[in-house]
């Protein structure tokens, strides 16, 4: 017998035919978890994290949209995507207004690197925002089948809790393996409904907290682009080593290694020099691009009032008029105040030269 154990005799999908969607699960406002089932009843087999790409017969003409499978391979008979339509959305759109039981799809898969069984480890870190969560919820299903008792801390990032996608059936899995810890972030409560968890931005505060031993962790992120590089900046601000960190683009999914795009953010480099003019002191100092500009400041004789000294009380914010800094906050600042060229002196670090009203 082989490893399809009872159904060793039952051919595996391999995308010759069309699947067959057998139902569709509100999820959340615009969120529904789509399942199909191949006609002939052939087995699905993949690896947990992989995507489809379905062929959708949108109204202006044929169109292809990759979705990650939110199923897991441990349940066979069928293959499910979670799609979240965005105001601009085609593919989803259509799905969501047409696809129903009895509807055929063609679609070409599964593929993607971006799996848990390509980097096993002994510890996860499972990071998401909105519908990336979907192949963090196929890799804990996976392993929730599995019997053992994984080892994953599960972040999820949502507007409100009534927007976490998953929520109830990650909940019970976690209450049945205590392996599974799971964190929500929201931005803001739900109308009449208290909320005791963690709320506001993602940050490098949150993470040391939710995930003591981060350093030990294999991490998968998977959101929009801004998320992601927020998440890969409070990683590398706490001494990540970012070869153990993998990430699954909205837009751009992996299909072959050599697809994989390149990460290229800019970080503090220690052997690198910056300077820091503080203009109104008249003060131009040479420093490494490690240094902060609070502690430049302190270093020249120059005083900049500050707090917490890690981003989070915004005592030391102040106006950068040229020049590049690398910030990684914990909420002192705001979006706004960062368009406007205000940066938190104590974890904004000099990249070349840099101007500040100090």
């Amino acid at each position: 017998m082989n490893d399809l154990g009872p159904f060793a005799a039952q051919s595996v999908w391999d995308g010759s035919e069309m699947l067959e969607c057998v139902s569709v699960i509100p999820e959340t406002p615009n969120v529904a978890t789509f399942t199909f089932r191949a006609p002939s009843d052939a087995l699905f087999h993949y690896q947990p994290g992989q995507f489809l790409t379905l062929e959708i017969p949108a109204p202006g003409g044929t169109v292809y949209r990759t979705y990650t499978i939110s199923s897991s391979p441990s349940r066979p008979r069928s293959i499910s995507i979670t799609a979240k339509a965005q105001a601009d959305s085609i593919g989803t759109r259509w799905m969501l207004d047409n696809l129903a039981p009895g509807v055929r799809l063609k679609a070409v898969g599964p593929a993607g690197l971006f799996s848990h069984m390509v980097h096993p480890a002994k510890k996860y870190l499972f990071v998401s925002a909105g519908s990336g969560i979907t192949p963090m919820m196929a890799m804990t299903t996976f392993m929730f089948d599995l019997g053992t008792e994984p080892d994953v801390v599960f972040i999820n990032c949502a507007r409100r809790p009534s927007e976490i996608i998953f929520r109830e059936r990650l909940e019970h899995m976690a209450s049945r393996v205590p392996g599974i810890d799971l964190k929500w972030v929201v931005e803001a409560p739900d109308r009449f409904a208290p909320w005791t968890g963690y709320q506001g931005q993602l940050n490098q505060l949150m993470l040391g907290l939710m995930a003591p031993d981060y350093l030990e962790r294999e991490v998968f992120c998977c959101g929009p682009e801004p998320f992601m590089l927020a998440v890969r900046e409070a990683l590398q601000g706490m001494g990540f080593d970012m070869e153990r960190y993998h990430q699954e683009s909205f837009q751009a999914p992996a299909e072959k290694a050599e697809d994989l795009p390149e990460i290229d953010d800019t970080v503090p480099e220690a052997g690198e020099k910056a300077e820091v003019t503080f203009a109104r002191s008249g003060v131009t100092a040479t420093c490494a691009e490690t240094d902060t500009v609070l502690a430049v400041a302190r270093s020249s004789g120059l005083n900049i009032p500050s707090g917490c000294t890690f981003g989070l009380c915004g005592t030391c914010k102040i106006r950068k008029t040229s020049g590049e800094v690398h910030m990684v906050h914990n909420g002192g600042i705001s979006d706004d105040d960062i368009a406007e060229g205000y940066i938190l002196a104590c974890c904004s670090h000099p990249i070349g030269a840099v101007e500040v009203e100090v």
